[in-house]
């Protein structure tokens, strides 16, 4: 095939044109009543006065056959016009139901209205996206500027350098970071999370990732603690990055104290944090384009669910799902049988898993 366009030319549009108006369905209901008008009173014409002088039969056919044609036009456009009046509010973008409505139109209402509903939820998260791009994006970037500037104009002591350069790691990092989260919830978003489990030692996972998150830690002035043992079917690369986005989530909230746990239900991070400004379920997904709190802090547009989002996902990949709790501090006795909680942590996210083995 080749790479030409091909291009329609003035006459051949107009052909096209021409077709499409002859192929319409009011054509087409139009045809079928005028038929079934018209065949009968052909035939009755012809048996009842076949001695006709033909002239007279002929004018008298043509006259039957306008009004047939009147007719089916008329009864044709009457039964189409629920259809062209879903057509205009289809164009116009608002769709209003009407008592009149065959059934087929309110069936037809109906597909178009979800359609829209998700045409606008695609818009708005494509505008999202592009605010996280602005947003986002700009203040690594932007901090990576200052500091390679400073670098490069400076007359900086050796010490002061080795300082910018680890802060200009740090920015990149961040925005290495940002950009792997936007990537991940793109493709978890439109495809299953791929994952190859294999038996998995719980507690040597959730110790890695208290490892890793051990700088930040201390930078914030918390005091991180990990407890438990168990393992289970997981695939162990994909699970720590779902714990390290809970993790880092915790730390970045928290007052004083982060906790991982592994339970015989799955996998815990607790915080002392604030929590949540919203159910998990409306705040874990990508790409939001309504302002959002989250552990207290407002964001506007742009990527505040997208770690909540990657976890939420891997943890359905598993077979398991991500659980958001809240713990107020109770009155002793307010419960005659209260339920052993994970943490006495108030902010609690848990990675469920189907089985976990002690």
């Amino acid at each position: 095939m080749s790479g030409r366009l091909i291009s329609e030319s003035p006459e051949q549009g107009l052909a096209g044109r021409r077709r499409a108006g002859r192929n319409t369905l009011r054509t087409q209901f139009a045809l079928v009543i005028f038929l079934l008008a018209f065949l009968p009173n052909l035939v009755l014409t012809l048996t009842a006065q076949p001695n006709l002088p033909a002239g007279a039969l002929l004018g008298w056919m043509l006259l039957v056959g306008v009004l047939c044609g009147m007719v089916g036009y008329v009864l044709s456009g009457a039964l189409l016009r629920p259809l062209s009046r879903l057509q205009a509010e289809v164009e116009g973008g608002e769709l209003t139901p009407h008592n009149d409505d065959p059934a087929e139109i309110l069936l037809l209402r109906r597909a178009f209205t979800d359609l829209l509903g998700r045409l606008g939820t695609e818009q708005t998260r494509r505008s999202a996206f592009m605010a996280t791009l602005v947003h986002d994006l700009k203040t690594p970037l932007i901090a990576a500027g200052h500091l390679t500037h400073a670098l490069v104009n400076l007359p900086l002591p050796e010490a002061e350098r080795k300082e910018v350069g680890t802060q200009m790691q740090a920015e990149t990092a961040r925005l290495l970071a940002l950009v792997q989260q936007m990537a991940d919830a793109h493709r978890f978003e439109r495809e299953d999370v791929s994952i190859q489990p294999v038996p998995t030692d719980l507690r040597a996972l959730i110790d890695g990732v208290a490892r890793r998150v051990q700088p930040q830690v201390e930078w914030g002035g918390l005091e991180l603690t990990v407890d438990g043992h168990g393992s289970a079917l997981a695939d162990a690369q994909v699970l720590e990055r779902a714990v390290t986005n809970l993790t880092e989530n915790a730390i970045r909230y928290a007052h004083s104290k982060v906790e991982l746990h592994v339970t015989p239900g799955g996998l815990v991070v607790a915080d002392d944090g604030p929590g949540l400004g919203g159910s998990l379920a409306q705040l874990a997904q990508p790409f939001t384009s309504q302002p959002t709190t989250i552990a207290g802090q407002q964001y506007t547009a742009g990527t505040a669910g997208l770690g909540l989002f990657i976890a939420r996902r891997i943890a359905e990949a598993h077979g398991g799902e991500l659980r958001y709790t809240h713990q107020s501090h109770q009155l002793p006795g307010h419960d005659p049988a209260p339920a052993l909680p994970a943490s006495t942590l108030p902010t609690v996210f848990t990675l469920t898993l189907p089985e976990v083995t002690p």
